[in-house]
């Protein structure tokens, strides 16, 4: 069943609606999506297109800038070069539309499904143990 996504990178000044079939949702642990996102996994949801505009850019798509790693088959940042957010990608090899999670304006209607590259993960990246956790900032020590 199709689902359409709408999501805007951190200052706003790219927005994005993508309609399509969840394929797929990951948290990705491999080197590369922890330089890109600068964190420990990039949350990922892959969307097989209903359309022929694999994404429809609704502003500022001129912002948009990709950078490809020269020697990973798959791999591309997309980002705002505005403000650095992670914005959605085609990937041709795949023909699937690759959604950076946390770009999303609302809640997917789905979990991640799994961890992948998880012999990758950085020792200090979750690892599904369970944390203190705080509403907003923990109390000052």
């Amino acid at each position: 069943m199709p689902h359409t996504f709408s999501g805007r990178c951190l200052c706003g000044a790219v927005q994005y609606t993508i309609t399509g079939t969840t394929k797929t949702f990951y948290h990705c642990h491999c080197q590369r999506c922890r330089r890109a996102t600068g964190t420990g996994h990039a949350s990922n949801i892959a969307v097989k297109s209903s359309t022929d505009e694999k994404i429809t850019w609704l502003q500022g798509e001129h912002l948009i800038k990709r950078y490809k790693v020269p020697e990973a088959e798959r791999f591309t940042n997309s980002f705002c070069t505005q403000c650095g957010g992670r914005l959605p990608r085609y990937d041709t090899n795949m023909d699937v539309v690759i959604i950076p999670a946390g770009s999303l304006d609302n809640e997917p209607d789905m979990q991640p499904q799994a961890r992948i590259f998880q012999d990758s993960r950085a020792a200090w990246s979750c690892d599904g143990k369970e944390l203190p956790v705080f509403a907003e900032y923990p109390p000052s020590i």
